[in-house]
C-alpha cells in the first residue's frame, strides 16, 4: 500500500492483508496521517515496475482508519489499522484474526522458540547504513517466536528473529500479517524494528488481544 496526503502526495508505503473483500489490516503507524490509500496485490512488483519498485497508483484505493486508542509517542502499543476499499477485492482466501487471547498458549509451551510464524510483506531484504542495501526482492520468511509477555513485549506485542538464518522483516513489511505457522492466522502485523540493520529481532503488534481484535471486527 502507498499512504497519501491530502493533496494526493504519496508519503510511505507499507503492506498489508485482505481479511475481507473491502478491508485491509495494516498497521497504525501505516493509516496514521494518511487521507488516502492506494493498494495493489501484484505478485512480483519487480519485474512489473522495474526501477523503483513500486507503483503510486493501486489497483484499489480506500479511506485508512487507525485504531482510537493509538498514540504516536507509543505506537507499538496499539498499533493497528485498517484501509476499508473503494471496490471488493475478490481472492482465493482472506487473512483471519486469531481467537481472543489465542497466543497466550505460546508463552507457557516448552520450546516456543521452534514456534514459527510466516511473515509477508514487499519490504527491503536487508538494509547496511554503509552500504544501503535495498533489495527487495524477498516476500515472505519463517522468523522464530523469540520474546512473550516479556518486559520489553508487554503484553501486545511480540518478538520474531529477524535474521539470515531465519528469516524476518525489514523497512517496508509495516503492517504486514505474521501469519501463525503455515495457517492464515494473522497472529499480528510488522510494527517494529530494535535496530536500523533489519537484524536481530523484530516486534509485531498482537491482534488476539480484545481490544484490539473487537475493533477491527468492527470494522468489517
Amino acid at each position: 500500500m502507498v499512504a497519501k496526503d491530502a493533496d494526493g502526495t504519496p508519503m510511505w508505503r507499507c503492506s498489508g492483508t485482505l481479511i475481507s473483500p473491502t478491508v485491509y489490516l495494516t498497521a497504525g503507524h501505516c493509516t496514521s496521517g494518511a487521507t488516502t490509500v492506494e493498494v495493489w496485490f501484484t505478485a512480483d512488483l519487480e519485474a512489473g515496475f522495474p526501477g523503483n519498485g513500486y507503483p503510486s497508483t493501486g489497483e484499489v484505493a480506500g479511506t485508512p482508519y487507525t485504531h482510537p486508542q493509538y498514540n504516536e509517542a507509543a505506537f507499538f502499543v496499539m498499533d493497528v489499522g485498517v484501509v476499508v476499499l473503494n471496490a471488493p477485492v475478490v481472492a482465493a482466501a482472506y487473512g483471519t484474526l486469531p481467537d481472543e487471547n489465542a497466543l497466550e498458549a505460546l508463552a507457557r509451551v516448552r520450546g516456543r522458540q521452534d514456534q514459527t510464524f510466516t511473515a509477508v510483506g514487499y519490504g527491503l531484504q536487508q538494509a547496511n547504513p554503509v552500504f544501503v542495501v535495498a533489495e527487495r526482492i524477498r516476500m515472505s520468511a519463517s522468523p522464530r517466536l523469540v520474546q512473550i509477555n516479556s518486559g520489553l513485549t508487554g503484553a501486545h506485542s511480540l518478538l520474531l528473529s529477524n535474521n539470515t538464518a531465519t528469516g524476518g522483516t525489514c523497512f517496508g513489511d509495516s503492517g504486514g500479517p505474521n501469519f501463525v505457522g503455515t495457517s492464515l492466522v494473522i497472529g499480528g502485523v510488522t510494527s517494529f524494528a530494535l535496530n536500523g540493520n533489519c537484524a536481530g529481532t523484530g516486534g509485531v503488534f498482537r491482534l488476539d488481544r480484545k481490544v484490539a481484535r473487537d475493533w477491527v471486527l468492527s470494522m468489517m
